[in-house]
């Protein structure tokens, strides 16, 4: 693609964003008074919402007759298409990929989430993801003809942020390499990947009125992983593995974990793992349903199993918060919510973890406001770029002519 291409694409985009927000903050327009509000001449604006009508961006919602002074054919007002899904986001997990969709206006209008083995294959789960996203389309009612991004999470290190740069993987884990090219491809849009927990962490950090300076996170699910925000920024580190905390050794003679070594608190304190110990104790547990009820039985030895885990969790979150000395610590994921007792467990343990350091304003530890959507939030959320957090990010990959028109035509 050519540098006069990118240019011109970028204006273009730019032009549409002004567009699209005058709209969101007005409601229904006619193409004159849009023109006064955004800076644009006539025939520019006239170009722009001719390709965002195109492409189902916008409707036409009205005429302006009934304020109509005088004389002359009625104009056409111009409206957001509620039905239009503007920002994708996708999450893929270990064993299952999550899909959100959101509006012009950042709401979410359609999300949902589809589960695979393990080992499914990237081409595998890319079809999966695709098939999920055209099936909320057709429950919903959303369309992707006006997409302006994509947000991808991935799990594990991933080292590029934008279409064309090779992700790093665990051993024995395929590379999800080409998934960026892939929904460029699908869409015309422009898309941003990076690891999914860190997106997770993102999406916890703007959860409040004011973003989180310093905040260590930690997502147990099929596996385990962090995101790390410092002095105000998202960070990824030098290879992409900033925030894994799921594979530091917090038992060296335990497990072997995927990632070749042993103890790594993912093969303790995962969905899985956590299961598996259950089991290893007594109790058949096969799902988090069956642990749901267990805990809420008070079965003691399911509660110390629990207990083991969070304290193997503090542990590591302590050495952690020695290095980062953060303001938040967040645990996430649908155990957290089910067991509350590893919150509960993870904080004593941190605190002894952390003395002598003086508690006159404590490190916050909670668990996680958002849901198991919260990578494919996450994703949204970095691509709209108005957090502080994302500063020092690359701009999103801006697909070329071919994928353009291929949207156009959707």
């Amino acid at each position: 693609m050519s540098t006069t291409i990118g240019v011109h694409a970028l204006v273009r985009r730019t032009h549409e964003e002004r567009v699209l927000a005058a709209l969101r903050a007005h409601g229904a327009l006619s193409r004159g008074d849009l023109a006064k509000r955004v800076g644009l001449s006539r025939t520019t604006l006239s170009e722009i919402t001719a390709k965002l009508l195109q492409r189902g961006a916008i409707i036409v919602a009205d005429t302006d007759a009934a304020d109509r002074t005088g004389s002359g054919r009625p104009a056409d007002r111009l409206a957001l298409d509620p039905a239009s899904g503007q920002f994708l986001g996708v999450d893929f997990g270990h064993r299952r990929v999550q899909v959100a969709v959101a509006d012009a206006s950042h709401e979410v209008i359609a999300s949902g989430v589809e589960r695979y083995v393990d080992d499914t294959s990237w081409e595998a789960r890319l079809a999966i993801a695709f098939e999920l996203i055209e099936r909320l389309s057709l429950e919903t009612g959303v369309h992707y003809g006006a997409l302006q991004a994509i947000g991808i999470g991935v799990p594990g290190p991933y080292t590029g942020k934008r279409a064309g740069i090779p992700a790093v993987s665990w051993k024995k884990q395929l590379a999800p390499d080409g998934v960026d090219a892939a929904f460029a491809e699908r869409f015309g849009a422009p898309v941003f990947v990076d690891n999914n927990t860190r997106l997770a962490a993102l999406a916890e950090a703007i959860t409040r009125r004011d973003a989180v300076d310093n905040l260590i996170y930690l997502r147990l699910s099929d596996g385990v992983g962090g995101g790390l925000v410092v002095s105000g920024r998202l960070v990824s580190g030098a290879q992409g593995f900033a925030g894994e905390l799921g594979h530091v050794v917090a038992d060296p003679a335990g497990a072997s974990c995927r990632c070749g070594k042993r103890g790594c608190l993912e093969t303790i304190a995962s969905v899985p793992a956590i299961l598996a110990a259950c089991r290893l104790q007594g109790v058949p547990l096969e799902s988090l349903d069956e642990l749901a009820q267990a805990v809420s039985k008070g079965d003691p030895t399911v509660d110390a199993v629990l207990r083991e885990a969070g304290t193997m969790i503090g542990r590591v979150l302590g050495a952690a918060a020695m290095a980062l000395n953060p303001g938040e610590v967040v645990l996430g994921g649908e155990i957290v919510r089910i067991a509350p007792v590893l919150v509960e467990q993870a904080t004593a343990t941190l605190r002894y973890e952390l003395y002598p350091i003086p508690s006159a304003q404590p490190i916050i530890v909670r668990a996680a406001q958002l849901h198991d959507t919260d990578g494919a939030l996450g994703a949204i959320a970095a691509i709209f770029h108005q957090s502080p957090l994302l500063a020092g990010y690359p701009e999103q990959a801006i697909p070329d002519e071919a994928a353009q028109k291929r949207r156009s035509t959707q």
